[in-house]
């Protein structure tokens, strides 16, 4: 059975994009840059002598986006297809220009971003979120009328995403390389491939992840401390404490954005990974309720936009995508919250990070092309 039935329901018939999804896409994004200049105008007027430092940062970033969104909007993703091995070379190529010197840059060991010039670095790892989803959606969609197939081989997917996982793994970024795969292992099960395939590429793939855990000392440590908050409760689990002390003083209607957020300024970095406590901080318990409601409706509308497309290619691709985001949110929010061992995993749309944000407007302008390409569909029915 194809598991995408389940949403396949066409349940209106407007003209042009789905609207709704656009106004949830833009409330995010217009909530993210309140969040960042509460979040972070201590911190940037302390180390750049500049309130607005990280504002005025994501805002070229933002616009940038927006462009993305606007191209992938209304551009043939027929065409997209048709460029797609230039599209996931390019993305390989990129990542492993993150090991060259003078153009990979380095940071706390890690060599996750590359210089651009006038444009300052760029995180190639962003890339490939997008890409592997491209790659999946396409050859799921060529093979699907074999995929149940006793004789079907998917090893060109399966080494496509362990290739493009291991390559994101060796610039020292578990966490996005983790994040690759249960991306990658949720479109294999969404294309139907057959159960036992699927359980096995699962069990095959847990040794890997440990495998990789163990590699490091320090996420070993992570680890540990997360089963053992006390004991590293100044070291490894500092910035998960702080966070919840600013979740905790948001209190039921929280603190305001004009406050300061007293709380939030105590953790290092708060603009970017742990953005979401100065949310809480200021919002409170209320506000996190409205922000899980507003991740629940874009999920809503970016799932039925997936499901509902007879297209497959691009049924597939709407899928990797909303899966992607909000995955992403729900990584971020369960490590800011201390329920999930501290990752890298940045909150889309409010993170301090261009590279992040561009590729998830971008995502989105993709999104945006299928709403429109099923409505056109149901209109020529």
């Amino acid at each position: 059975m194809d598991r995408r039935v389940i949403f396949a329901e066409k349940s209106f018939n407007s003209r042009g994009v789905d609207t709704g999804f656009v106004v949830s896409v833009i409330l995010l994004l217009c909530l993210g840059l309140i969040t960042l200049y509460a979040s972070s105008v201590s911190y940037a007027t302390r180390a750049f002598d500049d309130s607005f430092y990280f504002v005025k940062r994501q805002l070229i970033s933002a616009g940038i986006g927006l462009f993305c969104l606007f191209i992938f909007s209304i551009i043939d993703l027929d065409f997209v297809r048709k460029v797609l091995p230039i599209i996931f070379i390019g993305t390989l190529v990129l990542c492993a220009m993150t090991f060259l010197p003078f153009i990979g840059v380095e940071r706390n060991g890690a060599r996750r971003w590359i210089k651009l010039p006038l444009l300052g670095t760029f995180q190639p790892s962003e890339v490939a979120k997008f890409s592997i989803i491209l790659f999946l959606a396409n050859f799921f969609d060529k093979k699907h009328d074999v995929l149940k197939e006793s004789g079907f081989n998917i090893g060109q997917a399966v080494f496509g995403l362990f290739f493009t996982v291991l390559l994101v793994f060796l610039q020292d970024d578990f966490s996005t390389a983790f994040f690759i795969m249960i991306v990658g292992l949720s479109m294999f099960y969404i294309a139907g491939i057959k159960l036992g395939w699927f359980l096995g590429f699962c069990v095959f793939s847990l040794p890997i992840v440990i495998l990789f855990i163990f590699t490091e000392s320090y996420r070993v440590k992570r680890l540990i401390a997360f089963f053992n908050p006390e004991q590293y409760s100044h070291g490894v689990n500092y910035q998960i404490n702080a966070s919840r002390r600013a979740i905790s003083n948001g209190g039921i209607l929280g603190e305001g954005f004009g406050s300061g957020l007293k709380k939030v300024t105590g953790i290092p970095e708060a603009q970017a990974d742990f953005i979401f406590a100065g949310w809480a901080e200021a919002m409170g318990f209320l506000g996190v309720i409205i922000f899980f409601c507003l991740i629940i409706y874009f999920a809503f509308r970016g799932y039925k936009i997936a499901f509902r497309c007879e297209d497959k290619f691009r049924s597939f691709a709407a899928f990797g995508i909303i899966t992607s985001i909000v995955l992403q949110v729900l990584l971020n929010c369960g490590v800011v919250c201390g329920a999930l061992p501290a990752t890298g995993i940045p909150l889309p749309f409010f993170s301090s990070g261009g590279s992040s944000l561009i590729i998830t407007l971008l995502m989105c302008g993709v999104v945006i092309n299928i709403s429109k390409y099923n409505n056109m569909e149901l209109n020529n029915e």
